[in-house]
């Protein structure tokens, strides 16, 4: 790193804080896509007395969701409007030309943080002044519908931590923001059936999963009894009828074959999963992914409420240049850019929150076809966010 003028560090999110520690040694400019760690906060005295900028949480979300929800927010602060709720929802998602399984879903990131998604803390929200929260285990059954205009309906479920951004976006007094994650309407029921059993549990080692054929993964959750199938277990313990739409999803993924599972070792339940998962839900060479962006801005200008609704969808090109890929890359590559030229001068830890950062860059992202559509909606008025 000493021979270059700026590093941008895609390394896994727990290897940044020591990337950034030696580009505070040597002066370097530093980004990554990253969300920022209480560690990397620390650092923000020492690189200003170093004259550099750590910018982070700079791709899609965490990055485009900032840059496109803090664009909206001031033009409404700058018109006087008061915030009084504020949702935003982003979906890596299987395009509709290439959504030919009936889970309506493929993996286009990282596969095993869709397995681990929601564990570790409840998800926490406010909603009309009052506190909410959603443990793990409720967290795939209450999920809101949302219709994003030209696209179709979609389920979204909440984030870990949706409290947070009261203070990110300047919102400390909001009685409702809620962020989630979209997937296509019945996928979360679905997926709630791994959740229930405990499938998605990376705790503990299954003794002798290495051995375990993909039926006798999903049999060991299920109670021991010799008569009765493990199909018949399965139902009955979820309460799944004949003509359920997850049964014909689950029985789609093969986890009742007597297929080896063929392990090098003994391994987590969300291991195993994933395992299986990957064989099904990878993109093929011609597939294309799609990334699907939302925001909800209610607020009021003397006394009338009004409502925004902020939308954006992309489209990759296939197995290697997705939109994945894109809506992570080019904000760094652009927010890299800035900086080098000198557009940005801020200095220490950073978000892309400031107008002298999101304003060109959204600009410049238009080019390659990332685009928001915003639209002055009618307000609804609000009852319950999250619905069973």
């Amino acid at each position: 790193m000493q021979k270059v003028d700026f590093v941008v560090s895609m390394l896994p999110a727990r290897f940044h804080v020591e990337v950034v520690k030696d580009c505070i040694d040597m002066k370097i400019n530093v980004i990554t896509p990253s969300y920022v760690s209480e560690e990397m906060k620390e650092l923000d005295e020492a690189a200003k007395a170093a004259g550099i900028i750590i910018m982070n949480e700079i791709g899609v979300d965490p990055g485009i969701d900032h840059m496109s929800a803090k664009k909206v927010l001031d033009e409404i602060a700058d018109k006087n409007g008061v915030i009084e709720y504020f949702e935003s929802f982003t979906g890596g998602l299987v395009a509709p030309e290439s959504d030919d399984n009936p889970w309506n879903y493929k993996f286009t990131w990282n596969p095993r943080n869709v397995v681990l998604a929601g564990q570790g803390s409840a998800a926490k929200f406010i909603q009309q002044g009052q506190y909410k929260y959603i443990p793990y285990n409720k967290l795939f059954r209450r999920t809101e519908i949302i219709e994003v205009e030209g696209h179709g309906k979609f389920e979204g479920y909440a984030n870990r931590d949706s409290l947070k951004y009261r203070s990110i976006y300047g919102l400390e007094d909001i009685p409702t923001i809620y962020r989630g994650t979209f997937r296509k309407v019945g996928f979360c029921r679905a997926w709630n059936v791994f959740v229930s059993l405990g499938a998605t549990d990376d705790s503990y080692i299954l003794e002798g999963s290495k051995n375990m054929t993909k039926r006798d993964f999903i049999n060991s959750f299920l109670a021991y009894n010799p008569h009765d199938s493990v199909e018949l277990k399965l139902r009955h313990y979820m309460k799944i009828d004949h003509d359920d739409y997850i049964w014909d999803r689950l029985v789609w993924l093969g986890i009742f074959e007597k297929e080896p599972l063929n392990l090098e070792n003994d391994m987590t339940p969300a291991q195993i999963l994933q395992k299986i998962l990957e064989e099904k839900w990878s993109l093929k060479p011609d597939d294309k992914d799609m990334i699907v962006m939302w925001h909800k801005f209610g607020f009021k200008i003397d006394g009338e409420l009004h409502e925004i609704n902020s939308s954006m969808v992309c489209i990759g090109e296939d197995q290697t240049y997705t939109a994945m890929s894109e809506t992570v890359g080019l904000p760094v590559a652009i927010c890299t850019k800035m900086i080098l030229n000198g557009t940005i001068q801020l200095k220490g830890v950073q978000l892309p929150i400031h107008k002298e950062i999101y304003e060109p860059v959204l600009k410049e992202l238009e080019e390659y076809n990332v685009v928001f559509t915003e639209k002055e909606v009618e307000p609804k008025p609000y009852t319950d966010i999250v619905v069973m």
